[in-house]
């Protein structure tokens, strides 16, 4: 047996712990001995989201560790050591603490720091850099006492340390070397705009001052005394203006380093010494640095894919950005200064909106080669499409940032990609692959997934991969079949129209007038969907019940050991002690396990069969009524306790998501649609992750639409703005119904979205503009669906003849004997097979 190698990471930040996650998932991973230095006294924590500190999140919440992964993978971990030197001649690394670790592979992350401009005054007190928790916690302890601060940077770690010092109630103020904010990332015109939009947030903003020293201050701690004569009292000054590679360690071990710092790395990031590799802040790859964590990420691949023996090279990386500053839009891509040679330059700006975009565009007009937005960056996804994967343009380029003002479409089908483009992430499959997969013989999507694996991990890609195979098999001359199945040759969007159109109120009479055969398990279920988003009627009336899934049969989720869970609805996560006093008497009657779940409501679970009605009888009795955590339909909305309780709230986010809760409450859908509400930018509700987001604003309420935080998050599209309540409902009405209306089967909304051809734009127009004609009738649907609302659970325990649905023998009252529980933590569980044979702990009710 061959001897272990061993293995050496100096740093232990977001890059550093990224490659060891890829190093442990590759099949060299047994190959090594793996030790890591960490000088920090806690394990990587995600530096990007550092200002969430200040909006409740710990430590922990930022942590990247998962539970027990330096144990599990045999990694030992030198926390709160820094490592100091490298013997390059002898490969040992020694430690500050004094320990020394032999080497045969040595990876240097050391990441960088933050630079501080060397004026008069830097390291007075209250002085501080914004790179770790224990700054933020320094800075919070000196906030205390101080009511002004000072942010020494305005790019993008600037703006967010402004919005700390914001955050924590102090007068804010940028102060900003060059002319403009974020001179990197955007264009004069962007610029200007997000200044407008900070100082509209009572953060000022001064730019082009070069701070000369700092001296004792007369009403506050500090002065800052600027080149232009001007001054500026603070009590707080935080230091953001750049980072600097952390190459100390290699300069004095004889590494080269560039010559404005940074470890120098190949296209394989190996350093001067071919058993030193590089990655991340510290690096430099032909005199560039890189100070985001995704060239980081991607050098560590590099690093892993070099050390497995195969092909890889790292040749630079995309430079876009998008993300929220203090609540503003921003993106920027490419080459968004437009330095190239001969490009053009189209620009849209909204000033009542407060919107600015441009594009740069090659000569010909053919090519994007970057662009700013700021205020609306809803566009980035389709931007960058276009950018990373030279997609040609539409002949109208700049209708990729002008509001729609004709019928062109902008939206990008499958056809648009290119071969290189990424269809499944889990699998890295290819849409070239799967057009070759085609090509060769793979006509359906269980030939494909065969063939390539694509959509057969987290299946997020599967809308997609079909797209791909309909658009491939269409251009060879093959006719696509779009029909539900074989009993009915129609779409489910034809099967919509027709039930509405003919008033079908059954599936036996749409079977009868339009399909063939006896039906199957997707059609009932698809056209069961349909009757209830329809007619809204009691899906377990006669001539329904036939046509429902396993849950909905029974009005409650099924679990693994054929026991149910019942969800009781409180809207908008509001419920009263006495609510919760009778949900838990009813818990510990039935002794059922009880768990508070993502979306704000208390679900219980062991329940028998025979046992829904008794139960749902005492929680209606309670003033409780059905959560619909069973059907396809609205599930929850949560929310935040908004302007009511919180002090940074802008508004009633409780009361609007209580609500819309029961406005919606029982409208079916192609798949189940979650709401949230937050009372202010800081989204404590997570809105921007869901179907429906509503954030409140200064100037009302902004609407964000098909989000989605499951096996495929998306983050939502920002739809409108500053709308009122009256609209803000009218809107909502409208896209849920055009979602009902034209979405495939079981079709989440973010799917819906990245399928619809105009996409967000297209959206708009039918809603905003009613491009169709249909706004009026999509609201009258909508309001049907309201007024004829009933509790499921209050119409089933009050008919006889539907409880007798409710047992476990068609023709006994005997109860389920496998039903086996375990108690553990102080609740039941299901007992698993082993304890099923042996044990029989717990005494059924």
């Amino acid at each position: 047996m061959s001897k272990k190698q061993t293995l050496v990471v100096i740093g232990n930040g977001m890059v550093g712990h990224n490659f060891l996650e890829n190093l442990v998932a590759s099949d060299i991973k047994d190959d090594y001995d793996i030790v890591t230095f960490c000088e920090e006294q806690r394990a990587a924590y995600d530096r990007v989201h550092l200002t969430e500190f200040f909006s409740g999140k710990t430590a922990e919440d930022l942590s990247m560790v998962t539970e027990g992964f330096f144990e599990d993978n045999n990694i030992k971990i030198h926390l709160g050591d820094k490592a100091v030197a490298i013997d390059k001649a002898r490969k040992f690394v020694t430690s500050a603490k004094g320990v020394e670790i032999d080497y045969d592979k040595l990876i240097l992350a050391t990441g960088s720091y933050a630079f501080v401009p060397p004026v008069q005054g830097h390291d007075r007190e209250n002085c501080f850099v914004y790179r770790t928790i224990e700054d933020l916690e320094a800075l919070t302890a000196a906030a205390k006492n101080a009511k002004v601060g000072a942010v020494v940077g305005g790019g993008l770690l600037g703006l967010e340390a402004a919005k700390a010092l914001k955050d924590l109630n102090l007068k804010t103020n940028v102060i900003q070397f060059s002319p403009r904010l974020m001179s990197a990332q955007l264009d004069g015109g962007g610029a200007e705009m997000l200044a407008r939009k900070i100082e509209a947030l009572d953060i000022s903003v001064l730019p082009s001052k070069n701070t000369q020293k700092i001296v004792d201050g007369t009403e506050c701690k500090h002065k800052m005394m600027f080149a232009d004569g001007t001054n500026l009292e603070t009590d707080i000054i935080l230091f953001s203006a750049g980072i600097r590679p952390r190459d100390e360690i290699a300069r004095k071990s004889g590494i080269e380093v560039g010559a404005r710092g940074g470890v120098v790395i190949n296209d394989q990031c190996v350093t001067s010494d071919p058993d030193i590799y590089a990655i991340g802040e510290c690096a430099v790859w032909k005199g560039e640095t890189f100070g985001l964590v995704a060239p980081g990420y991607q050098m560590g691949r590099t690093v892993v894919a070099d050390l497995q023996g195969q092909a890889a090279s790292f040749t630079g990386a995309d430079m876009s950005t998008k993300l929220k500053l203090n609540g503003v839009d921003v993106a920027s891509i490419g080459d968004a200064h437009a330095k190239t040679t001969g490009s053009l330059v189209y620009t849209y700006q909204n000033g009542a909106d407060e919107i600015y975009k441009s594009l740069v565009v090659s000569a010909d007009k053919k090519k994007l080669l970057g662009a700013v937005l700021v205020g609306d960056a809803s566009g980035y996804g389709t931007l960058s499409q276009y950018y990373l994967n030279s997609i040609e343009l539409p002949e109208n380029p700049d209708s990729l940032i002008l509001p729609s003002r004709s019928d062109e479409s902008v939206g990008l089908g499958p056809d648009a990609l290119p071969d290189s483009a990424q269809i499944c992430s889990c699998f890295d499959v290819t849409k070239g692959q799967i057009c070759s997969a085609v090509e060769n013989g793979c006509h359906t999507i269980p030939a494909l997934k065969d063939a390539t694996k694509a959509a057969t991990g987290c299946g997020g890609c599967a809308a997609l991969l079909k797209s791909v195979l309909d658009c491939e098999l269409e251009k060879s001359g093959f006719e696509v079949n779009t029909d539900i199945c074989e009993h009915f040759a129609y779409t489910r969007q034809d099967l919509y129209n027709l039930i509405m159109v003919e008033k079908i109120k059954t599936f036996d009479d749409l079977l009868e007038q339009h399909g063939s055969g006896h039906g199957c398990e997707i059609c009932r279920q698809a056209i069961g969907s349909i009757l209830a988003s329809y007619w809204n009627e009691y899906v377990l009336a006669q001539g329904q019940l036939s046509v429902q899934d396993t849950n909905d049969t029974f009005l409650a989720n099924m679990q693994k050991d054929g026991t149910y869970s019942v969800v009781p609805r409180m809207t908008g996560g509001e419920v009263t002690p006495d609510g919760l006093i009778a949900i838990g008497q009813i818990a510990k009657k039935y002794k059922l396990y009880t768990k508070v779940t993502g979306g704000q409501r208390v679900d219980l679970f062991g329940a028998r069969v025979d046992q829904l009605p008794p139960i749902w009888k005492e929680l209606i009795d309670a003033g409780f009524e059905s959560g619909h955590a069973y059907g396809k339909s609205l599930r929850t909305v949560k929310s935040c306790v908004g302007s009511t309780w919180c002090r940074f709230g802008v508004d009633d986010s409780v009361g609007l998501a209580v609500e819309l809760e029961n406005r919606y409450k029982g409208l079916r859908a192609p798949h189940k649609i979650k709401f949230a509400v937050s009372g202010c930018t800081r989204e404590c509700a997570e809105a921007q992750g869901k179907d429906i987001g509503v954030i409140a604003t200064e100037g009302g309420w902004n609407l964000y639409v098909c989000g989605n935080g499951g096996m495929k998050p998306r983050h939502a599209d920002l739809f409108a703005t500053d709308l009122d309540k009256e609209t803000l409902i009218k809107y909502i009405d409208r896209v849920l119904i055009f979602y009902v209306r034209t979405a495939d089967r079981l079709q989440r909304t973010s799917v819906w979205m990245e399928n619809m051809e105009g996409g967000l734009d297209y959206l708009k127009s039918v809603v905003i503009d009613d491009k169709l004609d249909i706004c009026e009738s999509l609201e009258d649907h909508m309001q049907n669906v309201v007024d004829t609302y009933q509790c499921e659970w209050k119409t089933t325990i009050e008919d006889e003849e539907k409880l007798k649905r409710f047992r476990h023998f068609v023709n006994s009252d005997e109860t389920d004997e496998n039903v086996v529980f375990v108690e553990e933590r102080g609740q039941i569980r299901p007992a698993n097979e082993d304890e099923r044979r042996h044990f029989a702990l717990v005494e059924e009710a």
